[in-house]
């Protein structure tokens, strides 16, 4: 029950000793393979443990290529990445360890999940077809692949191809300051200013720009952004729906269903149309206002989707005058940090005691885990922005809570990583409160992996839970951010020491849920498209017309004609969320109608939900479905109504 040091020495010999230890492994799994024991202590359990070995040993790098990024770290991941892909196509294409698999059983819970999973992820590979048909999924996936590729580079270039020169001061009157400084250039000795399609740019001008007709200009570039991925799509769509077939599947939905918590795409059609009735009546009204409001100020007697951002941001500042950087004196990161241990610490009984530890960098803070005195896990923060570091925030997990093939305990260790304000010699880190809720919400990921009792490996911490329900302890966590007593707890002005006022709490609770139904509304537009159009096979205009149908429930404001906004889908066409967009929500419900139950109306904690929500939540891993789990601690489903009273709605 010891961690591994984090240490990382010989980069330019890494991709061999890679090499080496994937060659020992996959002689280690033939042998399994080829020998005559048949129980899953002889066969799974070792194979779990070669998992465990490869994490253990690939993870640092993996991580340093992420935190401190280098021509090293770059050239040994690059080159380790072809091997890995290789070494797994090997394994599932292995019939004897597969054949080995299937006639394994067991009635222990967790092994049994083990071989069902093993089973069924063997199958997805296409275990059970012919050489033929193994041949022709091994070209389909393929293809997919660099069809994916090809779609997100498409639009890449799409949005680097596009620009918007405004001449005129006066039609960027509004624009922060920083947002104006990035758009500023010297065209032919002018000054001028430059928006693009890329995220930060268009919407600093569709939510700050003064002018209607640029507005106007950006959002039509923007929505037929890439005409060529409509192409890309139909051989997407048809390819998927092929696979699906070849694994017996009748539609791509239930193939990318198998893996998720969600039962069939009915179900799921079920859930986001059940959103969509309780929350409409409420995003009406909400439309309404923001009419009322662009006709009051400018006349607009015909509000177009290009004038939604603009409108509601006005609106918002009228109503609130509430800005992001309001609270940033008030949220040291170091005392944000200290706050968040103190809150885990007193809702699940553990304690955080700082480690002395080798770190990649002098701002890591690490803290060793214990509960009932006894030495649980470690977790590593690496929170502020430095060159060489990817953007973003993450939890990633090194190392797992299980019980090994000689029979001794690993303890679980994780990152948690962020881009906050780096502190400076004057200046603390300093958060804004949106850094609050990312912090809390990749600690909760954390509190998943390292909390986990599962002996398992393949079940344990974050490993095999479900798409669909991954986000649920993330998002319960950060709903706490919004809570005033748990503000109150390290929300003090860096210099003065006041405490943050009852009125800027106000401000940062209400703001959330502004508009928070027209927001919902949009969510389950693309849910119900992306989930739609993988039930049967869609080609050329039939894609348009199923979103245009969906539209007529969903969007309130008639969209353009000559909107393609499928042709920017990313999430579904070049990332890993086709027939599976639903998941943000399908998650959220969970977290929701758990923060219910663990916490009441003025902040304060339900110790007993709590503590169930460790013992069958936190603790359970991916060893069986969430919607099993969560019935066995409520004795009930999550009720859908429940992010709605998250939301104000």
């Amino acid at each position: 029950m010891s961690f591994k040091e984090f240490k990382l020495e010989n980069l330019e010999n890494f991709p061999e000793e890679l090499e080496n230890l994937l060659k020992k492994q996959l002689e280690t799994i033939d042998n399994i393979a080829n020998g005559s024991a048949n129980s899953y202590k002889d066969v799974l359990k070792p194979l779990q443990d070669l998992e465990n070995q490869l994490e253990i040993f690939f993870t640092p790098l993996s991580h340093l290529n992420s935190v401190n990024n280098s021509d090293e770290t770059k050239e040994a991941y690059e080159k380790s990445l072809p091997q890995i892909s290789k070494f797994h196509s090997k394994i599932s294409q292995n019939e004897k360890l597969f054949h080995k698999i299937e006639g394994l059983s067991s009635s222990i819970a967790e092994e049994s999940r083990v071989i069902q999973n093993s089973i069924r992820d063997f199958i997805l590979s296409g275990a059970k077809l012919s050489i033929e048909e193994k041949r022709e999924l091994e070209e389909i996936d393929l293809e997919l692949s660099e069809l994916s590729n090809s779609f997100a580079q498409n639009l890449i270039d799409a949005n680097s191809a596009y620009e918007l020169i405004v001449e005129d001061s006066a039609y960027v009157q509004g624009i922060p300051e920083s947002d104006l400084t990035l758009a500023k250039r010297i065209i032919d000795g002018k000054e001028v200013y430059r928006f693009t399609l890329q995220i930060p740019s268009y919407l600093t001008y569709m939510s700050y720009g003064v002018n209607r007709e640029y507005r106007e200009e950006l959002y039509r570039a923007y929505s037929t952004r890439a005409p060529q991925n409509s192409k890309i799509i139909d051989r997407i769509l048809l390819l998927r729906d092929r696979k699906a077939k070849l694994l017996e599947f009748n539609s791509y939905a239930e193939l990318s269903l198998e893996t998720k918590d969600a039962s069939s795409p009915t179900a799921v059609i079920e859930f986001l149309e059940k959103l969509l009735k309780l929350a409409k009546p409420q995003a009406i009204r909400e439309l309404e206002e923001l009419k009322k409001f662009a006709f009051e100020i400018d006349g607009v007697e015909s509000l177009q989707p290009f004038d939604t951002a603009y409108y509601s941001e006005k609106l918002k500042k009228a109503k609130f005058d509430f800005d992001e950087n309001m609270t940033k004196p008030y949220f040291e990161q170091s005392r944000v940090l200290n706050g968040l241990l103190e809150i885990v610490s007193n809702l699940f009984r553990v304690e955080f005691k700082e480690s002395d530890t080798p770190i990649w960098d002098s701002s890591v803070k690490v803290f060793d885990i214990y509960r009932d005195n006894l030495l649980s896990g470690r977790v590593y923060f690496d929170l502020e922005s430095r060159e060489r570091k990817r953007g973003g925030a993450w939890m990633s997990n090194w190392q797992t809570h299980f019980i090994n093939g000689k029979g001794e305990r690993e303890l679980p260790v994780v990152f948690i990583v962020a881009n906050f304000p780096a502190s400076t010699e004057e200046t603390p880190s300093l958060l804004r409160h949106d850094d609050v809720v990312t912090l809390f919400h990749e600690m909760g990921h954390g509190i998943h992996h390292l909390f986990s009792k599962c002996t398992e490996y393949s079940i344990s911490g974050v490993n095999g839970v479900t798409w669909d329900t991954i986000e649920f302890p993330s998002q319960f966590l950060e709903n706490f951010a919004y809570e005033k007593e748990i503000v109150k707890r390290f929300a003090f002005h860096y210099k003065t020491g006041e405490p943050i006022d009852e009125e800027l709490l106000d401000k940062i609770k209400e703001a959330k849920n502004f508009q928070s139904a027209l927001g919902l509304l949009r969510q389950i537009e693309f849910s119900l498209f992306d989930i739609k159009l993988h039930q049967k096979l869609y080609q050329g205009d039939e894609v348009q017309a199923l979103l245009d149908s969906i539209r007529e429930e969903t969007a309130l404001i008639k969209i353009p004609k000559y909107n393609r906004f499928q042709n920017g889908f990313g999430h579904i066409f070049a990332g890993g969320y086709s027939a599976g967009y639903y998941s943000y929500k399908w998650a959220e419900v969970l977290s929701a109608d758990a923060f219910f139950e663990c916490v009441d109306s003025n902040g304060n904690f339900n110790q007993e939900k709590a503590d169930g929500y460790y013992d069958y939540i936190l603790s359970r891993g991916g060893s069986e479905d969430m919607s099993i789990l969560y019935r066995k601690w409520l004795g009930r489903d999550a009720k859908v109504e429940s992010l709605l009273k998250l939301y104000g709605i």
